[in-house]
Protein backbone atom coordinates (compact mmCIF):
# COMPACT_ATOMS: atom_id res chain seq x y z
CA UNK A 1 0.00 0.00 0.00
CA UNK A 2 1.11 3.37 -1.24
CA UNK A 3 1.30 6.35 1.15
CA UNK A 4 -1.24 7.78 -0.85
CA UNK A 5 -3.41 4.51 -0.04
CA UNK A 6 -2.91 5.37 3.66
CA UNK A 7 -4.16 8.67 3.44
CA UNK A 8 -7.38 7.40 2.08
CA UNK A 9 -7.85 5.61 5.39
CA UNK A 10 -6.84 8.30 7.42
CA UNK A 11 -9.29 10.46 6.26
CA UNK A 12 -12.38 9.13 6.18
CA UNK A 13 -11.27 7.81 10.29
CA UNK A 14 -10.91 11.19 11.25
CA UNK A 15 -14.20 12.34 9.57
CA UNK A 16 -15.82 9.70 11.27
CA UNK A 17 -14.64 9.99 14.81
CA UNK A 18 -15.57 13.63 14.14
CA UNK A 19 -19.02 13.09 13.00
CA UNK A 20 -19.68 10.84 16.15
CA UNK A 21 -18.01 13.82 18.72
CA UNK A 22 -20.98 16.11 16.86
CA UNK A 23 -23.84 13.47 17.31
CA UNK A 24 -22.72 12.63 21.40
CA UNK A 25 -22.46 16.44 21.87
CA UNK A 26 -26.04 16.74 20.43
CA UNK A 27 -27.45 13.70 22.66
CA UNK A 28 -25.68 14.56 25.56
CA UNK A 29 -28.53 17.53 26.74
CA UNK A 30 -30.96 14.72 26.31
CA UNK A 31 -28.78 12.10 28.09
CA UNK A 32 -28.78 14.40 31.13
CA UNK A 33 -32.49 14.46 31.83
CA UNK A 34 -34.69 11.66 32.98
CA UNK A 35 -33.39 8.17 33.88
CA UNK A 36 -31.28 5.34 32.32
CA UNK A 37 -30.06 2.11 33.04
CA UNK A 38 -27.00 1.62 34.92
CA UNK A 39 -24.19 -1.34 34.55
CA UNK A 40 -25.29 -3.69 31.62
CA UNK A 41 -21.84 -4.83 32.08
CA UNK A 42 -19.65 -4.70 35.01
CA UNK A 43 -16.79 -3.37 33.79
CA UNK A 44 -15.53 -1.37 30.26
CA UNK A 45 -14.98 -5.26 28.63
CA UNK A 46 -16.90 -8.39 28.15
CA UNK A 47 -13.85 -10.42 27.71
CA UNK A 48 -11.65 -9.44 25.11
CA UNK A 49 -14.07 -6.71 23.33
CA UNK A 50 -15.41 -3.98 24.69
CA UNK A 51 -18.49 -3.53 26.45
CA UNK A 52 -21.29 0.07 26.48
CA UNK A 53 -19.91 0.62 29.89
CA UNK A 54 -18.38 3.77 30.30
CA UNK A 55 -16.09 5.69 32.84
CA UNK A 56 -17.53 8.91 34.59
CA UNK A 57 -15.84 12.02 33.82
CA UNK A 58 -12.31 12.16 36.43
CA UNK A 59 -12.14 8.10 36.40
CA UNK A 60 -9.16 6.89 35.28
CA UNK A 61 -8.94 3.13 34.97
CA UNK A 62 -5.90 1.05 35.08
CA UNK A 63 -6.56 -2.71 32.87
CA UNK A 64 -3.97 -5.54 33.17
CA UNK A 65 -5.00 -8.52 30.37
CA UNK A 66 -3.46 -11.50 30.68
CA UNK A 67 -3.45 -15.01 28.43
CA UNK A 68 -1.36 -17.82 29.20
CA UNK A 69 -1.01 -20.57 26.66
CA UNK A 70 -2.61 -23.16 25.31
CA UNK A 71 -4.00 -26.01 27.71
CA UNK A 72 -2.99 -28.61 25.56
CA UNK A 73 0.78 -27.46 25.88
CA UNK A 74 0.04 -30.31 28.73
CA UNK A 75 1.84 -31.21 31.55
CA UNK A 76 5.48 -30.08 29.86
CA UNK A 77 4.06 -26.76 29.44
CA UNK A 78 2.38 -27.09 32.87
CA UNK A 79 -0.64 -26.62 30.73
CA UNK A 80 0.04 -23.26 29.19
CA UNK A 81 1.30 -21.79 32.90
CA UNK A 82 4.46 -21.49 30.97
CA UNK A 83 3.55 -18.80 28.82
CA UNK A 84 1.79 -16.06 28.86
CA UNK A 85 0.96 -12.67 26.71
CA UNK A 86 -0.03 -9.30 28.65
CA UNK A 87 -1.44 -5.80 27.28
CA UNK A 88 -1.85 -2.95 29.71
CA UNK A 89 -4.13 -0.06 29.33
CA UNK A 90 -4.81 3.22 30.80
CA UNK A 91 -8.64 4.69 29.96
CA UNK A 92 -9.76 7.98 30.97
CA UNK A 93 -13.43 9.63 31.34
CA UNK A 94 -12.91 12.91 29.26
CA UNK A 95 -17.33 12.89 30.17
CA UNK A 96 -19.36 10.89 30.98
CA UNK A 97 -20.12 10.10 27.14
CA UNK A 98 -16.87 10.24 25.96
CA UNK A 99 -13.66 7.61 26.96
CA UNK A 100 -10.10 7.74 25.62
CA UNK A 101 -7.22 5.25 25.95
CA UNK A 102 -4.15 3.21 25.54
CA UNK A 103 -2.60 0.34 25.56
CA UNK A 104 0.62 -2.01 24.83
CA UNK A 105 0.40 -5.60 24.38
CA UNK A 106 3.07 -8.20 24.49
CA UNK A 107 1.69 -9.94 21.27
CA UNK A 108 2.90 -8.30 17.62
CA UNK A 109 4.49 -5.75 20.36
CA UNK A 110 1.36 -3.40 19.75
CA UNK A 111 0.57 -0.03 21.11
CA UNK A 112 -3.09 1.04 20.40
CA UNK A 113 -5.40 4.04 21.24
CA UNK A 114 -9.25 4.31 21.14
CA UNK A 115 -12.27 6.76 21.79
CA UNK A 116 -15.88 5.74 22.48
CA UNK A 117 -18.28 7.38 22.43
CA UNK A 118 -21.64 7.03 24.10
CA UNK A 119 -24.67 7.97 21.43
CA UNK A 120 -27.70 6.59 23.24
CA UNK A 121 -28.28 5.53 27.01
CA UNK A 122 -31.18 2.57 27.34
CA UNK A 123 -34.08 4.67 29.30
CA UNK A 124 -35.37 2.80 32.26
CA UNK A 125 -38.54 4.16 30.98
CA UNK A 126 -39.92 5.45 27.76
CA UNK A 127 -37.15 6.46 25.56
CA UNK A 128 -34.76 4.27 23.91
CA UNK A 129 -35.27 0.33 24.77
CA UNK A 130 -31.59 0.02 23.59
CA UNK A 131 -28.06 1.54 24.87
CA UNK A 132 -25.72 2.52 21.84
CA UNK A 133 -22.22 3.38 21.70
CA UNK A 134 -19.42 4.14 18.69
CA UNK A 135 -15.72 2.37 19.58
CA UNK A 136 -13.11 3.50 17.11
CA UNK A 137 -9.10 2.43 17.77
CA UNK A 138 -5.89 2.22 15.89
CA UNK A 139 -3.28 -0.14 16.45
CA UNK A 140 0.50 -0.23 15.26
CA UNK A 141 2.91 -3.42 15.30
CA UNK A 142 6.75 -2.49 16.51
CA UNK A 143 7.79 -5.97 15.53
CA UNK A 144 11.14 -5.90 14.37
CA UNK A 145 10.99 -7.27 10.47
CA UNK A 146 12.86 -10.27 9.89
CA UNK A 147 15.37 -8.74 7.86
CA UNK A 148 16.96 -5.31 7.89
CA UNK A 149 17.37 -5.53 4.24
CA UNK A 150 13.42 -5.71 3.75
CA UNK A 151 12.08 -2.71 6.33
CA UNK A 152 8.29 -2.42 7.19
CA UNK A 153 6.85 0.82 6.13
CA UNK A 154 4.88 2.88 8.93
CA UNK A 155 1.97 2.80 6.94
CA UNK A 156 1.93 -1.02 6.43
CA UNK A 157 2.27 -1.41 9.85
CA UNK A 158 -1.26 -0.04 10.98
CA UNK A 159 -4.56 -1.48 11.44
CA UNK A 160 -7.69 0.54 12.52
CA UNK A 161 -11.28 -0.71 14.03
CA UNK A 162 -14.54 0.75 14.26
CA UNK A 163 -17.26 -0.63 16.14
CA UNK A 164 -20.98 0.05 17.30
CA UNK A 165 -21.59 -1.75 20.60
CA UNK A 166 -25.83 -2.54 20.66
CA UNK A 167 -26.44 -3.15 24.18
CA UNK A 168 -29.40 -4.18 26.47
CA UNK A 169 -30.20 -4.84 30.13
CA UNK A 170 -33.18 -7.12 29.99
CA UNK A 171 -33.23 -7.22 33.76
CA UNK A 172 -31.18 -7.19 37.04
CA UNK A 173 -29.42 -10.93 35.67
CA UNK A 174 -29.52 -10.50 32.03
CA UNK A 175 -27.83 -8.48 29.32
CA UNK A 176 -26.96 -8.92 26.04
CA UNK A 177 -24.86 -6.84 23.32
CA UNK A 178 -24.19 -7.10 19.49
CA UNK A 179 -20.90 -5.71 18.04
CA UNK A 180 -20.93 -5.32 14.43
CA UNK A 181 -17.22 -4.56 13.41
CA UNK A 182 -14.91 -3.60 11.02
CA UNK A 183 -11.10 -4.17 11.15
CA UNK A 184 -9.48 -2.36 7.93
CA UNK A 185 -5.66 -3.94 7.77
CA UNK A 186 -2.82 -1.73 5.71
CA UNK A 187 -1.24 -4.78 4.73
CA UNK A 188 -2.01 -8.17 4.51
CA UNK A 189 -0.45 -11.77 3.78
CA UNK A 190 -1.78 -12.69 0.86
CA UNK A 191 -2.98 -10.64 -2.18
CA UNK A 192 -6.33 -12.98 -2.36
CA UNK A 193 -7.56 -10.91 1.00
CA UNK A 194 -9.26 -8.36 1.74
CA UNK A 195 -8.05 -5.36 3.92
CA UNK A 196 -11.09 -4.75 5.17
CA UNK A 197 -12.57 -7.65 7.51
CA UNK A 198 -16.17 -7.18 8.32
CA UNK A 199 -17.36 -9.15 11.73
CA UNK A 200 -20.63 -9.64 13.53
CA UNK A 201 -19.88 -9.91 17.46
CA UNK A 202 -22.21 -11.23 20.40
CA UNK A 203 -21.90 -11.21 24.53
CA UNK A 204 -24.06 -11.65 27.05
CA UNK A 205 -23.59 -11.88 30.72
CA UNK A 206 -25.84 -13.42 33.32
CA UNK A 207 -25.51 -12.04 37.15
CA UNK A 208 -25.62 -15.35 39.27
CA UNK A 209 -25.25 -13.51 42.98
CA UNK A 210 -24.72 -9.90 44.01
CA UNK A 211 -21.05 -10.15 42.98
CA UNK A 212 -21.20 -12.76 40.07
CA UNK A 213 -21.81 -13.03 36.50
CA UNK A 214 -21.27 -15.36 33.64
CA UNK A 215 -20.20 -13.62 30.80
CA UNK A 216 -19.84 -15.12 27.00
CA UNK A 217 -18.24 -13.60 23.94
CA UNK A 218 -18.33 -14.65 20.38
CA UNK A 219 -17.09 -13.20 17.16
CA UNK A 220 -18.21 -14.44 13.68
CA UNK A 221 -15.91 -13.04 10.59
CA UNK A 222 -17.81 -13.14 7.60
CA UNK A 223 -17.22 -15.80 5.25
CA UNK A 224 -14.01 -15.66 2.82
CA UNK A 225 -12.41 -12.71 4.32
CA UNK A 226 -9.73 -14.77 6.40
CA UNK A 227 -7.37 -17.65 5.06
CA UNK A 228 -7.97 -20.96 6.64
CA UNK A 229 -5.84 -21.59 9.80
CA UNK A 230 -7.84 -18.23 11.18
CA UNK A 231 -10.62 -18.98 13.59
CA UNK A 232 -13.57 -17.13 14.91
CA UNK A 233 -13.00 -15.96 18.57
CA UNK A 234 -15.03 -17.43 21.43
CA UNK A 235 -14.39 -16.61 25.09
CA UNK A 236 -15.92 -17.85 28.08
CA UNK A 237 -15.91 -16.04 31.46
CA UNK A 238 -16.88 -15.18 34.96
CA UNK A 239 -16.88 -11.58 36.28
CA UNK A 240 -15.94 -11.17 39.78
CA UNK A 241 -16.95 -7.78 41.62
CA UNK A 242 -14.47 -7.51 44.66
CA UNK A 243 -16.04 -3.72 45.75
CA UNK A 244 -12.36 -1.40 44.42
CA UNK A 245 -11.79 -4.18 41.36
CA UNK A 246 -13.42 -5.69 38.46
CA UNK A 247 -11.83 -9.08 38.45
CA UNK A 248 -12.85 -11.41 35.26
CA UNK A 249 -11.25 -14.98 35.29
CA UNK A 250 -11.96 -16.92 31.21
CA UNK A 251 -11.12 -19.19 28.64
CA UNK A 252 -10.78 -18.10 25.09
CA UNK A 253 -8.70 -19.08 21.58
CA UNK A 254 -7.49 -16.25 21.07
CA UNK A 255 -4.10 -14.69 22.35
CA UNK A 256 -4.77 -10.98 21.36
CA UNK A 257 -6.24 -8.45 23.46
CA UNK A 258 -7.05 -5.83 20.88
CA UNK A 259 -9.57 -5.96 18.01
CA UNK A 260 -6.92 -6.41 14.88
CA UNK A 261 -6.07 -9.36 16.75
CA UNK A 262 -9.01 -11.25 18.44
CA UNK A 263 -10.91 -10.92 15.33
CA UNK A 264 -8.85 -11.25 12.11
CA UNK A 265 -5.96 -13.60 13.35
CA UNK A 266 -7.03 -16.14 15.96
CA UNK A 267 -5.80 -19.34 15.10
CA UNK A 268 -6.87 -21.47 18.60
CA UNK A 269 -9.15 -24.22 17.86
CA UNK A 270 -11.02 -25.20 20.77
CA UNK A 271 -12.44 -28.93 19.63
CA UNK A 272 -8.07 -29.51 19.77
CA UNK A 273 -7.64 -27.61 23.29
CA UNK A 274 -6.50 -24.45 21.52
CA UNK A 275 -7.77 -22.41 24.82
CA UNK A 276 -6.42 -19.95 27.10
CA UNK A 277 -6.54 -19.21 30.59
CA UNK A 278 -7.01 -15.38 31.13
CA UNK A 279 -8.12 -12.50 33.27
CA UNK A 280 -8.83 -9.10 33.31
CA UNK A 281 -8.34 -6.51 35.76
CA UNK A 282 -9.79 -3.02 35.79
CA UNK A 283 -8.55 -0.74 39.07
CA UNK A 284 -10.96 2.69 38.67
CA UNK A 285 -9.31 5.89 40.13
CA UNK A 286 -10.52 9.12 40.93
CA UNK A 287 -8.35 11.48 39.31
CA UNK A 288 -11.14 14.67 39.42
CA UNK A 289 -13.75 16.16 40.89
CA UNK A 290 -15.64 14.26 44.11
CA UNK A 291 -15.55 10.58 44.98
CA UNK A 292 -18.81 9.18 43.91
Amino acid sequence: MNFSSFHLIIIPLRFSMLLMLLMASHLLGAQNQGQYVSRTFRGTRVINGHSVEMLREGELDFLISHRFGRLNGGFYELFGLDQATIRFGLEYGLKNWLNVGVGRSSVGKHYDAFVKLRLLPQAVQGGSPLSLNYFGSAAINTLKPPSPELPLPLQDRLAFTHQLLIARKWNERLSTQLMPTLVHYNLVDQRSLPNDVFSLGAAFRYRITKNVALLAEYYYVLPGQLPADKKHALSLGVDINTGSHVFQLHLTNSRGMIEKVFVGETTGDWLKGDIHLGFNIARTFKVKGRRY
